[in-house]
């Protein structure tokens, strides 16, 4: 009896996932993407940053959980199991790659502040809709609360952009 009264509970224990931007760029909220997958959350919550440049890093420590073909996505899952897309321009899938190079493979461990992917900002411009980057969490029921830091210039690997808390096993 007093062991369970004095145990600790990891149920209990809040946990947080601090998320920093992956490029450099304008952060904005993901309603104002002019696409309606991403403005409609279809794959989840988020935040979209106008980048203005072309690396791309890892925003947390974690897995690779997915490169795409055409190297214009990329999933990683967190320690804590959070999921996250980050996909790079608006129907940039159309170039098939060309302009976009992948600097990790699926199942590679990485860090937060790794080159994950590297792209022709100017070839996005000329031949895309968008450059618009966006980072979402594809598993958002496992997030209680979610803090976007909106309408400012961010720095890749330094300045946060999300606070996700009372993240559920």
């Amino acid at each position: 009896m007093f062991r369970k009264l004095f145990q600790r509970s990891s149920n209990n224990v809040p946990s947080e996932e601090v998320i920093t931007s992956p490029i450099t760029g304008k952060v904005m909220a993901i309603e104002e993407v002019p696409d309606p997958v991403f403005s409609q959350k279809m794959l989840g919550d988020g935040v979209a940053i106008l980048p203005a440049e072309g690396n791309v890093y890892a925003p947390i420590d974690g897995e690779v959980i997915q490169v795409f073909p055409t190297k214009h996505g990329i999933g990683l899952r967190g320690r804590q199991g959070i999921e996250l897309l980050i996909h790079v321009g608006l129907d940039t899938v159309m170039m098939k790659g060309e302009g976009f190079n992948a600097h990790v493979e699926e199942g590679e461990r990485v860090s937060a502040g790794q080159l994950l992917l590297s792209c022709n900002l100017s070839l996005i411009e000329e031949r895309a809709k968008s450059t618009i980057t966006t980072l979402t969490i594809t598993n958002g029921e496992k997030v209680g609360l979610m803090d976007k830091y909106l309408n400012h210039q961010a720095v890749a690997n330094e300045t946060v952009i999300l606070r996700l808390k009372e993240i559920k096993d």
